[in-house]
């Protein structure tokens, strides 16, 4: 198969996803590489799961750099999903593997990842009215082995089972299991741990599934620098701007497991990302500036030094 460039913008894409939120890659990229370039089921989620073994190496080295990972939550991830995955393989080899049952299984992923995103919205709405910041740095986590462990299981065999899914659904875990620390470093952690369970499946999409490497090479050449560009911007980017992406991210990912066509599914995240900048523009009203003409505007509560001497000079004099 030829390079598609038409593939290689949208692996491009996914990819600044991927690396920016950590989740989103076997939602997304799967279902484009099927519905909008017509690749056969089989053959795009095997090609997929090996360039994801290039893509999501990259994004986690960048974050081991800025020591955005923490390193005892991986372990204790890796400990859970790794195994799991292979009895999610099994499991779907004892239930027959046919098209009914997966569905099934995506259908409940993507009511679990739906009300993961209403939760995650309210939790930010409470928090901004609590004034609560989630900004607890990655090496003063303590890490929950038992809750960690199973984080990692129900990705691990979610994964043995469709495929794809364990980034959406160990992120919204992560953010509920560790709601302070910012989520710059659960992206680089949950990148991290989803190396070795990426490995291992791609191991298993090489042996026995339908990889096409013309594919794979489009979709690592479109993928990977874009998750380079994302996982720098998420190792450095304040919190407030990389959790909006992140719900964002998964709404979408939850919405496509649940069945919506991809026309549905484009016009429905047009309108929440109209809606939402009307709400940004209702609250925050930019056009009418940071001043008015006469006015005094504090910096920090406090009155600017220069402001302060002019309005004591005109007292005075």
């Amino acid at each position: 198969m030829d390079l598609n460039p038409y593939v290689v913008l949208g692996s491009a894409v996914v990819g600044l996803l991927v690396g920016l939120t950590g989740a989103g890659g076997g939602a997304l990229m799967t279902p484009m590489l099927i519905l909008l370039f017509n690749v056969k089921p089989a053959a795009a989620i095997s090609s997929d799961l090996v360039a994801a073994v290039v893509m999501r190496p990259v994004g986690s080295l960048v974050h081991m750099r800025r020591g955005t990972v923490n390193y005892r939550l991986v372990g204790w991830m890796c400990a859970g999903s790794v195994p799991m995955a292979f009895l999610g393989a099994y499991l779907l080899h004892l239930i027959g593997g046919g098209t009914v049952q997966q569905q099934n299984v995506e259908y409940a992923l993507g009511a679990a990842l739906l009300a993961g995103t209403a939760a995650m919205v309210l939790r930010s709405w409470l928090d901004r009215r609590s004034g609560q910041a989630r900004t607890q740095a990655v090496a003063a986590v303590r890490a929950r082995p038992a809750v960690t462990i199973a984080i990692g299981a129900v990705g691990g065999i979610v994964v043995g089972m469709t495929s794809v899914g364990s980034g959406s659904l160990m992120i919204v875990l992560l953010l509920f299991a560790y709601p302070a620390i910012a989520a710059g470093q659960l992206v680089g952690t949950d990148l991290t741990q989803a190396v070795p369970l990426t490995a291992a499946a791609a191991l298993g999409a090489l042996l026995f599934g339908h990889v096409q490497f013309g594919l794979t090479t489009a979709v690592v050449i479109g993928s990977v620098p874009a998750v380079l560009v994302g996982s720098f911007l998420s190792s450095r980017a304040p919190d407030k701007y990389i959790r909006p992406v992140i719900t964002f991210v998964i709404f979408a990912s939850g919405l496509k497991y649940a069945g919506m066509g991809t026309t549905a599914l484009g016009w429905t995240l047009c309108l929440v990302l109209l809606a939402c900048g009307g709400y940004w523009l209702a609250r925050n009203k930019p056009w009418r500036g940071h001043e008015q003409a006469g006015d005094v505007v504090p910096v920090d509560g406090r009155m600017p030094e220069e402001t302060r001497q002019s309005e004591l000079a005109r007292g005075t004099g």
